[in-house]
């Protein structure tokens, strides 16, 4: 990330912070600022992070998301604007609780190093091999925990107002919700080595992984990847595929439900039958899930 703010200091907040002090008649605050640097930081994530998300689902919603699931019976009125409009709402608490990692990277308290060869190019790799399955199996638990019936109607039960989801869901959750799914990714630097370039390469691939997994659309059917597929069936019914990329957690620990056919089939699961018998499956569900989250 040192290398992005050195950019951003040079093209941008050099000039913003000399205007302000000017503005106010003191000094401009320096690049070495605590104070600087944490302004600095969560205005650069949150436009960027803003800017991802409405990009990324824009384009993904106009060009690959399968709109005829939005005459599905569980597809709420207005749902796309109530997903934007939550999303909005949890970005800037999401961005505010992310700065202290950011800085801490910063101050050079990860593992994050910048000289390619410094562990070999095979590393690098196995460096992105090891990020994918960390956080996967981290996000699993923590996922997996925030069902739990003590916290999920306080944190995690609002992403499943989202039944069927578009891309806007990705991003359209209670902001502890996100904080939490997204602390792996920070905490992964902070236990084993990568290199800044392919650290930050990952971190915009779990962002578009976000997006897709919520785009309607399985290009293919995998056993091993948890795609749009696997995750539709965790929206219909709520208590499998917890796992963020791949399915081994969920195999591991005996939550896995595979994709039934008619998910893969653009025309079945666009069919009234196959969407009223989804909504009456989940009927019937719903209410026992609530009951047992609130009394057990």
């Amino acid at each position: 990330m040192d290398v992005v703010m050195g950019y951003m200091d040079t093209y941008v907040f050099d000039s913003v912070y000399s205007q302000a002090a000017a503005l106010t008649s003191t000094t401009p605050l320096p690049r070495d600022s605590l104070l600087r640097q944490s302004l600095s930081l969560f205005v650069f994530i949150y436009a960027y992070i803003v800017a991802f998300y409405f990009g990324t689902a824009g384009l993904s919603y106009r060009y690959i998301y399968d709109k005829k699931q939005e005459s599905h019976p569980k597809f709420l009125p207005r749902q796309k604007l109530l997903e934007m409009a939550c999303a909005s709402r949890a970005l800037p608490t999401i961005t505010l609780m992310t700065v202290p990692w950011i800085l801490a990277e910063l101050h050079g308290y990860s593992l994050v190093y910048k000289e390619w060869t410094k562990y070999g190019y095979v590393y690098l790799g196995v460096s992105a091999v090891m990020f994918i399955l960390f956080t996967d199996f981290c996000i699993y638990w923590v996922h997996r925990l925030q069902h739990h019936p003590l916290v999920y109607a306080k944190c995690h039960k609002l992403h499943h107002k989202w039944i069927v989801c578009t891309p806007y869901a990705s991003h359209a959750f209670h902001p502890v919700d996100g904080y939490l799914q997204s602390l792996p990714y920070h905490l992964a630097v902070f236990i084993f080595p990568m290199h800044e370039y392919v650290y930050l390469a990952l971190f915009a691939f779990v962002n578009v992984w976000s997006v897709m997994i919520h785009d309607g659309e399985y290009m293919a059917s995998n056993a091993v990847v948890n795609g749009a597929a696997h995750h539709t069936v965790h929206h219909l019914y709520f208590n499998y595929n917890y796992g963020q990329f791949t399915t081994l957690f969920d195999r591991l620990f005996n939550t896995y439900r595979k994709p039934s056919q008619e998910i893969y089939d653009r025309s079945r699961r666009n069919s009234k039958t196959v969407q009223a018998a989804q909504a009456q499956d989940i009927d019937t569900a719903l209410p026992t899930l609530e009951t047992s989250k609130k009394t057990q």
